[in-house]
Parts: C-alpha cells; structure tokens; sequence
C-alpha cells in the first residue's frame, strides 16, 4: 500500500523519541469520537485514513467508520489489512493466478516483473502431508523438542533420590541406561526438527536416531508433491512479497502467531502502521489475542488483498466483553476458556466483532486470550479481540523482539491510543452491548463418576460423591447400604498396611490429550508435584500412576522447567506416547489391592486428565471414574481419594507431621505464566526462528526455475495456466442457455490439484448431492440444449463453449451458502457462466462472484422460477447498459416471449468497475499495462 498517497497526510507526524519513524496521528484527526471507538475499530479507522485514493477507499468510507456508533450495520466499508497468510490447498491456486497474470501482461507489451502481491503474503505448506506410514506410539516415542535440557535456576534441583527410570521400550538408538530394540517414535505437532538438532529419548534425555516413520512419510510428501514445492519455491524467488514456509516447519496458524506476527510494521520508509492480517486459515483468529486484528475469510478475497484492493464488510457491532473478578487460585486456563466461551455462546455474538476489557483481563496469559480468540467459531464471532497491553509486551520480549522493536512498538500503540493500560484513567470505549464474566465465578470442575457430561464442582465433591452411593444405581449411583458406606478393608502391600474404603484412588494418569496439551495446565500439574515433594508428600505406592504426554513437545517442557524430577518421585513417570490409560490401555491393578477391593465391594476410583471415562473403562474393579485437569489428578493421587473437602481437610502431613492443604502447594497463576513464558515460549520460539532461517534439507536442496516467467509444462497434472485472462470485456451483452437450476491412486486430492484449472473446472458442481431440476434427482448432472443430452456438468459446459454460447444459472435462496472457497466462484467462471440468477446470496460468494467477473442478479421480492413460470428450457437474453448503477433494475427477456425484471446486485461503483474489467484479475494486470 502507498502509505503517502492519502488525503490525509497533514495527519503524518514523526515518533516522539523516534524522529525517523513516522505514521498517522489518527488520535489527533478523529478528536474526541475517535476515543469513544473500540480498539478493533480504531484499527478499521487507521487503515481507512492511511490506504485513502478517493476510489479504492474514499474520504467517506473513514468518516463512516468514525461515525461508527451510528453506523455500525448499516454501510459497507473498506478494509486493507497489512499482510495475508495461506496455507497451501488455497495458496497454490492464487500464486497461479499471479504466475499467469505475469503470462498476460508480458503477452499485452507490459513489463511481467511489476505483477507482484501488493502487500507482504506468507504461504506456509502444511496441508500437504498424508499418514502413510505410521507405527503404535508406545514403540515410537516422540520427539521431545530437542536441544539442552537445563532446568531453571529458580527451580531447585530434586535433591531426594529418584526411581530408577524405566527402560526405554526398545529405543535401542540412546545412549542412557535402556539398550533394547529399535529406535523410532511417532510424528507429532512438534515432531519437526531444527536441521542436525539432536531427538532425545525422552526417558533419559539421551540423543537417538531420525526416526524411520516421519523420514519416510516426508520422503513420500515431497515425491507426492514435488511439481507443486517446485512451483512454490519458483514463487518464492522472482515475486517481490512473497514469503514461502516449508513443509515440515509447523502448521500455518501456529506460524502466523510465533513467527509471522509484527503488531506493529515498519517494514518500509520507516512508516509506522498496526499489523492485521486476513488468512485462508479458519485459525487466523488467534491473532487478535496479540492485539493483531485478524480473521479468516475465502481464496478470492486474499486474493484480492494480494492484487491491492480492500475487503469490504458491514460496519460491525462490537460486543465488550468485560472481566471483573479475580480468578479462583484453583481454576486453570482450560476452566477459565470454556466459561469464557460458554458465556458469549449464550450472548448471541454471531457475525459480530467481540473486544475484551475490565480488570480481569491483565489475568490472562498470551496462551489464555490466544485461545479465546481461535474459538470463534464456537461462538460465531468474526473475531475476539484484546488490545494489547504490558502482558502482551512481556510475551513479545520472550518471543524475540529486540528492544529497539518493543520501544518502537509501544511508543507507537501509545500515540494512536492502541494500547491499553489498566492503571489509566482514561474512559473505556463504548460498546454495542455489553458482556460481563465474573473470573470469581469460575471454578474448577471434574467429570463423573460414569459420564463425561455430568460436571461437578471441586468444592463439592465429597458431598457429591456421597450422593452417588445413596442413589439407585444408575448414570451416577452405586446404591450402597448406609450401614456399607464407610466401611475399610485392609490390604498387604509390599510389606505395609494400607486401608481402601469407597472413594479410594487407584488409577490416576496425566494425560496430554485434546484441551489438556495448553502448557500451562500441565506445567501447573509438575509444579504442584515440585511443592508436594519438597513438602514432605507421598503418593501411596499402590496407586497405579502414569503421565502420558501427547507430544514430545510437553516432555521437553516439563523437562527445560525442571518439574518432570518432581513428577517421576512421585510415581507420574513418562510411560508412552499414545492414547494408553484414556482407552483403557493399563496394566492391571497388583492383584492384592483387587481381591481387597472385590472382596469389601468398594467403589474405587480412577482419576485422568483424559476425556473417556465411563464405568469399567480404566479397570473392571473401578467403578467411579473422573476427569479432571492434570493438576487435579495429582492432588486426588496424594490425597488417595475423592472424598475430601480440600478448603478444610489437609492432602496429609508433610514433614515434622505438619498438615499439608491444596492451597499451600497449588501453584499461582503468576507462577504458572513466569514459567510459561520463560521456559516454553521462548524454547518454542527460538526452535521456530531457527528452523524458519535454516530450512530443512530437502527444501533446501530442491531445485526451481528462476525465470521471470513461470515455465509452464503441459503435461503436468498438478499446475496450468488458467484462462482468466484470455478475454477482457468492459460491457457485456448477454444471449445464453440456463446451465443448472439448483435448489486412490495418484490422484493425491482436489486440494492438492488447486493449481490445475483442468482438474478444478470438473469438479466444480461434481458434488453428488447436486440436485438440478433438469434431471428431478441427486447428481452432478444437466440437459444439453437443444440436444436433450443428460450429460456431466462439465461435458455439457465444453459443448456450450463450443457453440459460443454463454451460459447462466438459476437458483434459489441463500445461493453460494457453504461454498465460499475460490472454486466456488472460478470454476463456474471457467465453464463459461457469465451471470446467476437467484432468490439470495450468501454475502461473501456474492462479492466472489463479482471479483471473478460473474454477474450476480436477483429475482425481485416473492419472484422466482417457479412464480414466473420459467422452465430453464428457455433461452435469456441480459442487457447490461453502459452507464450501469449499483442494484439498478435490468430487464431479462426469454426466448418465449416472457419480460420480466432482476436487480443487479453490486453495491457500489467499485464492484461495477470491477465486473465491467472481467474481475479483479484483470482489472489489476490493466493496472500494470
């Protein structure tokens, strides 16, 4: 974007303390509305000021979104984010767009070397691998993160003598004290590694071998998908703002966040602007928990973004949400994201921006609000949004930001009043509405005895449990007898007496599994372990105890922050990478400590941090069964049962016999978050960095051409030079057939063949559930007119072309609803569809349609096929006049003679001027000639 051709320029101020630095004083120019304005808002305001050409983005359009609090649904605006983030399925169909648009230009006497993404365009290929080799995790151990493994200072090491660890299940590769079997491990998120960065077993930190399983499924991805890596690594050479991610670096949401985000550019002439993204990811919403407005949206409006023009959305209502409270000691991160999202649900936030403020908000972790805000979808919000503020800094300076970069940044947000700083007094925005979430409220919860769905708070546990026993048996009760409910057995345990009663532990497992793999819920569960041991507690040796981590990612955290000592001492030692005690995969119980609980009919329990848990799962002797968070599993495995009030009775004694509670060894959350970020944040990031610089040796040594021009290989199954720019028309006079009237081997997947118009065009309208009333039932079929052929969509589509006959499409209500993808709208395009004919649209494949150079009209109100008496068999004549208007009137005649009238449905000049060029693609290669 040309920062410098904006009306406002006498905005332009420098940087105080930064006089090289300059940007727009938005603060000053929008007055006292513009501290009114959400921050999500506010960012909408300084892109409009800043991108402002009188055409693209007008005056207008910011005075609007100043005026947002009387606008906000009613007009339409531009938006142009900073930079776009794709993932490979829809990447590759666009970078082709740009190969042949480059084609075109040079074809029509232009210089092919300007065709280049308007602003900074990251791909990250990470939809590309496919699982076809794979082995039982218990034999593959994962990766545990590489590198070093040093404990904190701050985290004394264990002085009390260690269980001898177990042996490594056939990792005959480390160097530890194992020395059986063949090495190996299963793949995982965190499985890809920094180039010649030792994999440690992850039993004694001791180097091993590359394992077999993922060299081999990598070898087969980039045989797989070698004409589309080479085409990638072609783009990522000769196009100016392209930026191409590896395969085997990460996926592109997890990308986006650690690598790519800037939060503030200054990335040319030392002009300052706020970061904002949009992305063909539906996880590019995690942004926002950075301050980095950001969503998800389809291949054609990236796509425009690429080419340099704005998105346009509807001027959204704001939700605040605001936090009050002060967060249980005993809630995790996990407890207080579901509540979160469990109450916006309720809010009805759909379609809407969300925006967090209040005093609880300083609370939460980067980990925490990045979470809130990728679960958008759970709740229907565009985005959730959290200004940022010192956290944020504190995160940034752990993820690498130097301090130059955290001065600039913060002196920027302060300027424009982007930033949020809780000790102000300084009024709050206002807000469309207003959400409020009590922290206080939230409180920790288990799931059981029987079912997941059945929540019970902590707090009330004992007396819960109680009720269990009393009840008829059932989805929760056991029906004991009153005078059974407190009964003792004794059992013989390796040479000590213990006493199992009802609510006794017997199985408690850390599982790293689905919501419990955040960091900091496992972090919390080995710094509980930590405190425990140095205060003296045990866990009884009868317990059956395991920790499963779900990558090795987790053990190498556990390990950097020197918790993992503390959870081995206490019987949590690493058993195995996989879905183990969740499924019922354990050992069973010593059989003394069975035959007790047989013999006294006791309803032992099992506690997990997994997400199964009915009756009998764990062990046909464990009758009640419970899920808890990690941290939680190890408090009920020292405690040795379940019914305890952990507010008034002691876990047990610790040294000199001192009554040890929960509460004296349950970690903060400021603890919590200081580990976080010391010991995961920055490993993670540092591995990214180093990985993002180094490559890996298969892309490193993969060869691509260099040309300007991409040579295209007519052979190739993969990637062709589409036919978009064949023909560019300005005024269209439309005399066509209907089309549709609609209510294993090497073929890899239509993803991956994005980049093959070919291929794409035939599926198209291939889905089987296509119903066309041509032909009265399900099927990706039509007629053929006049032959009366029934044919495939395609078949009849190449006739038509051949006959120069364009065609249309008659629809129904809501056209488009489910099909946002660029396909949706280039298919349809390819096959020669020059206009559709609906009830109503879905509003992004309407703007779709426009910007591929489709017309999208709709029937008049209580008008449709039917009420006219149209058949399809019919031929429509369209005239489109010169001086075409937003939503003018056309009249459609049909070759039996029938009038009847349609509304153009483009809403502004813009989108005419686009559809008059053929699209947006070839009003843009226009540009460059």
């Amino acid at each position: 974007w040309d920062c410098l051709r904006s009306p406002y320029q006498p905005a332009i101020e420098a940087l105080e303390g930064h006089p090289e630095k300059k940007f727009y004083n938005v603060s000053k120019l929008g007055g006292a509305k513009y501290d009114t304005l959400p921050y999500s808002i506010r960012v909408l305001f300084e892109s409009s000021v800043r991108n402002c050409d009188g055409f693209l983005v007008k005056e207008t359009d910011a005075m609007n979104i100043l005026d947002w609090k009387t606008k906000q649904n009613y007009v339409e605006v531009p938006f142009c984010p900073a930079r776009v983030v794709l993932q490979d399925f829809t990447g590759i169909p666009a970078m082709v767009d740009f190969a042949a648009m480059r084609e075109a230009v040079r074809n029509a006497g232009g210089d092919p070397v300007k065709v280049n993404p308007a602003c900074p365009t990251d791909l990250t290929v990470d939809h590309s691998l496919q699982i076809d080799f794979s082995k039982c995790a218990i034999q593959n151990a994962p990766n545990p993160g590489g590198g070093e493994q040093k404990p904190l200072a701050r985290l004394s090491p264990l002085k009390l003598p260690l269980r001898k660890p177990p042996p490594c299940r056939g990792h005959s590769g480390c160097r530890g004290s194992c020395g059986a079997g063949e090495a190996g491990r299963s793949s995982g998120p965190f499985s890809a590694q920094i180039e010649n960065t030792p994999i440690l077993c992850p039993f004694h930190l001791q180097p091993v071998p590359e394992p077999e399983t993922v060299l081999k499924n990598q070898e087969m991805e980039f045989g797989r998908n070698r004409e589309r890596l080479q085409f990638f690594k072609w783009s990522s050479k000769v196009f100016e703002n392209v930026s191409i991610i590896p395969p085997e670096t990460g996926m592109a949401h997890q990308v986006n966040l650690e690598y790519l985000s800037r939060v503030v550019f200054d990335d040319v002439k030392d002009f300052l602007h706020p970061d904002s993204v949009v992305g063909t990811d539906s996880h590019t919403t995690m942004v926002n928990g950075l301050g980095i407005l950001g969503w998800g949206v389809g291949g054609i409006e990236t796509e425009a973004v690429m080419l340099g023009m704005p998105l346009t959305l509807t001027l959204p209502e704001v939700v605040g949400c605001e936090l009050t409270g002060t967060v249980s000691p005993f809630a995790t991160s996990i407890d207080i994201v579901l509540s979160i999202t469990k109450h916006l649900r309720q809010a009805d936030v759909a379609g809407k921006f969300v925006e967090f403020f209040g005093s609880g908000v300083s609370q939460l972790s980067i980990a925490d609000r990045t979470t809130i805000a990728n679960m958008c979808p759970e709740y229907g919000a565009i985005l959730s949004f959290f200004p940022v503020d010192n956290v944020t800094l504190k995160h940034l300076k752990h993820a690498g930001f130097d301090k130059a970069k955290l001065e600039v940044t913060e002196a920027y947000l302060k300027a424009v009043k982007l930033f949020r700083d809780y000790e102000s007094s300084s009024r709050e925005p206002e807000y469309s509405q207003v959400v409020q979430v009590s922290l206080s409220s939230i409180i920790p919860y288990v799931s059981g005895p029987k079912r997941s769905q059945d929540r019970v708070a902590v707090n009330n546990m004992k007396s819960d449990f109680q009720a269990c026993l009393n009840e008829k048996s059932g989805v929760k009760g056991f029906q004991i007898a009153a005078e059974k409910q407190n009964d003792v057995v004794p059992v013989q345990y390796e040479g000590n007496e213990y006493k199992l009663s009802h609510g006794c532990v017997v199985i408690a497992a850390v599982i790293s599994c689905t919501n419990n793999c955040n960091p900091s819920v496992m972090l919390a569960a080995g710094l509980l372990a930590k405190k425990a041991v140095e205060a003296g507690l045990m866990v009884k040796p009868y317990i059956r105890t395991s920790l499963s981590p779900g990558s090795g990612m987790v053990t190498h955290y556990l390990s950097s922050s020197g918790v993992l000592p503390y959870l081995s001492k206490l019987g949590f030692e690493v058993v195995g990478y996989g879905c183990s005690t969740c499924v019922g995969n354990m050992a069973p119980l010593p059989e003394a400590i069975r035959n007790a609980i047989k013999q006294g009919d006791i309803i032992a329990c099992g506690v997990l941090s997994g997400t199964k848990n009915f009756e009998g799962r764990l062990c046909d002797c464990v009758r009640a069964n419970y899920l808890a968070s990690p941290p939680l599993v190890v408090a009920y495995a020292i405690a040795g049962t379940v019914r305890i009030d952990f507010d008034m009775e002691p876990l047990g004694t610790g040294f000199n016999g001192k009554n040890i509670y929960l509460r004296d060894i349950w970690p903060t959350r400021q603890e919590l978050h200081t580990v976080e970020e010391e010991c995961v944040i920055s490993s993670m990031f540092k591995e990214l960095k180093e990985k993002m610089e180094k490559g890996n040796k298969r892309w490193n040594l993969l060869e691509a051409p260099e040309s300007t021009l991409f040579p295209w290989d007519l052979k190739s199954t993969y990637i062709r030079c589409p036919s978009f720019f064949d023909k560019l028309v300005s005024t269209v006079d439309l005399s066509t057939r209907l089309y549709a009237l609609l209510t294993p081997r090497e073929f890899n997947s239509y993803g991956a063949r994005r980049g093959n118009d070919a291929v794409m065009t035939r599926g198209t309208f291939a889905n089987i559930k296509l119903l066309n009333k041509f032909i009265g039932k399900p099927a990706p079929k039509t007629v053929h007119f006049p032959s009366g052929q029934t044919l495939d969509v395609f078949e009849a589509a190449e006739l038509y072309q051949k006959e120069g006959i364009p065609v249309i499409i008659l629809a129904g209500k809501k056209y488009g609803l489910g099909s946002s993808r660029d396909w949706a709208a280039k298919g349809p395009f390819l096959l020669g569809v020059k206009a559709v004919l609906a009830e109503s649209y879905e509003k992004v494949h309407r703007s779709q349609l426009i910007g591929i150079g489709i017309a999208p009209l709709q029937f008049r109100p209580g008008e449709n096929p039917s009420t006219l008496g149209l058949t399809g068999r019919e031929q429509f004549s369209i005239l489109f006049p010169p001086d075409l208007s937003p939503r003018m009137t056309l009249d459609v005649k049909t070759s039996t003679g029938k009038v009847f009238s349609v509304i153009a449905l483009f809403e502004n000049n813009m989108e005419i001027t686009l559809y008059k060029n053929g699209g947006s693609l070839n009003f843009v290669a226009r540009r460059f000639l």
